[in-house]
Formats: C-alpha cells, structure tokens, sequence
C-alpha cells in the first residue's frame, strides 16, 4: 500500500511538471515562405535577415543546380545583382527576381 503511494504520488508530480511545462509560453518564432516574398520584404530586412535570406536562396538554387560549392564572390555578385533590380520592382517575386538577374 505504501509503494502504491509513493507511485501515485511520483506520478502526481510529474504530471504537474509535465503540465507546468505545457502550459509555460512558446519561444516566438519565425516562418518564413520564401515563394512569398517580394522585392520590398527583402530591402526592407534587416542586413542579418537580408544575409540570412540571400544565403538560404543561394544554397537552394545552387542544390537545384546540383553545385556543392558556394562561390563567395559569385554570392557576393548576386546578391547586389537582386538588390537592384528589386529597387526597381518592389513588388516582384523574389524568387523570381533571382531567377531573373543571378542564376
């Protein structure tokens, strides 16, 4: 009877804890849909978001093309290739825009 105590009261408390953890607020976090951004979401990031996105869409079209290696210089190149034609398209894909003017 003792040990069955000792379990229900075990498992009490860790379900509270279980719950208590449940209950505590989610990390915020961001989700971007890459197919969904315009010219203007990109320029108007912040430059660590704007690096973030430029790498990201770097890497995916270099795997669609099946190339292993990053070309920092051809990143580098690219990536001002993007910013000024989205200067001049706002409201285009970016994904588009990328596929315009650097791949």
């Amino acid at each position: 009877m003792i040990r069955r105590m000792k379990l229900i009261c075990c498992l009490t408390i860790a379900a509270a804890f279980f719950a208590a953890d449940v209950c505590r607020p989610a990390n915020a976090q961001l989700i971007l849909d890459m197919s969904l951004l315009r010219c203007d979401d990109y320029l108007n990031a912040d430059p660590d978001r704007q690096e973030l996105i430029a790498a990201w869409m770097s890497g995916y079209y270099n795997a669609a093309k099946n190339q292993p290696m990053v070309d920092l210089k051809r990143f580098s190149n690219n990536k001002k290739r993007v910013s000024n034609y989205c200067r001049k398209h706002k409201t285009d894909n970016l994904m588009n825009a990328i596929q315009k003017v650097a791949y």
